[in-house]
């Protein structure tokens, strides 16, 4: 599955690359771009929330949340594109240590098999 998704986002990133570049887009430009459209996709998703609450009274109950999942999966999408843009050599690798640096600070430790837990005798 790992080299499924990390093709379909070379496949995409690649696109809109080509489209860009067509366009003119330095780089940066694209990278600018696709960055925001991170934040276009979180607005859609905080909007997705605030409908499925119903917190808006114009509009009320407007969303539900599998619209809410969507919209979250849009910004995962959406972000894994961007750091494939900037990254193209290594996004998976690169991606995999910046999860196992915010693990490390987030997530407790767990002793393997070979260490004692803390406090043993």
């Amino acid at each position: 599955m790992h080299d499924t998704i990390w093709k379909t986002v070379e496949n995409l990133a690649r696109r809109f690359d080509d489209h860009d570049e067509r366009r003119g887009l330095a780089p940066q430009e694209q990278w600018t771009m696709q960055v925001l459209k991170i934040a276009e996709e979180t607005g859609e998703a905080s909007q997705a929330v605030i409908g499925a609450r119903g917190t808006n009274p114009r509009k009320g109950e407007s969303h539900d949340w599998s619209d809410v999942h969507a919209e979250v999966a849009d910004v995962v999408i959406t972000g894994l594109v961007a750091l494939y843009r900037m990254r193209p050599d290594d996004a998976a690798e690169y991606l995999h240590r910046q999860l196992a640096d915010k693990a490390g600070k987030f997530l407790p430790t767990v002793p393997t098999d070979s260490e004692e837990p803390s406090g043993a005798p």
